[in-house]
């Protein structure tokens, strides 16, 4: 659960007291290659940190494609954090592309623990403005702006990802169709 704790305090460090409690509230677990972890209309009750694996954020289309959002590496943390916070149902299911060890924290625990800890407040700020709003912002524009091939680039330059995923993926997180992303991989020639 190192991993975890380092990677919280790259945001903010965290107490002695604060890392203890954060501990108890931490499990181990494993999924395999395409298990649910959640599914699509569940109301979302927990946390994922991403130990080892790959994790994949996706919804259906009414036609039954499926489309990606986002792919979660290792040392990342996942969440369908709008369910969380509303809770409701989830619009979006998470799936275990490859054999994953997940942590896995219980959101109502958490959140005790944010109100407890006041460092523990402080990470989460620094982390919901890092990655909710610096982060996302430019992938909202890029994908109003930038053409399937400039997307399909970015993706490529992310080599330790883009070489974990099948080309259907790549093509489901680029919007296009697999017949798409052949012609633009051609024209790429890489």
């Amino acid at each position: 659960m190192d991993e975890l704790i380092n990677q919280i305090n790259i945001y903010h460090h965290l107490s002695i007291k604060t890392t203890a409690a954060l501990r108890e509230i931490f499990s181990v677990k494993f999924f395999k290659k395409n298990e649910i972890i959640l599914r699509s209309g569940d109301v979302a009750r927990y946390y994922y940190f991403v130990k080892s694996g790959l994790l994949g954020y996706y919804t259906i289309d009414e036609n039954g494609n499926i489309i990606y959002k986002l792919f979660f590496e290792e040392n990342s943390f996942c969440a369908s954090t709008s369910s969380i916070i509303q809770q409701s149902p989830s619009a979006f299911s998470i799936v275990a592309l490859e054999d994953s060890e997940v942590i896995v924290y219980s959101a109502n625990a958490f959140r005790k623990l944010v109100a407890e800890h006041h460092d523990l407040a402080l990470f989460q700020i620094a982390y919901l403005e890092k990655n909710w709003v610096v982060k996302k912002e430019p992938l909202e524009i890029n994908l109003k702006s930038e053409s399937a091939k400039q997307r399909y680039i970015e993706l490529y330059e992310n080599q330790k990802l883009f070489y974990r995923l099948k080309q259907h993926q790549i093509a489901s997180y680029l919007g296009i169709t697999p017949t798409q992303l052949s012609r633009i991989r051609k024209e790429l020639n890489f």
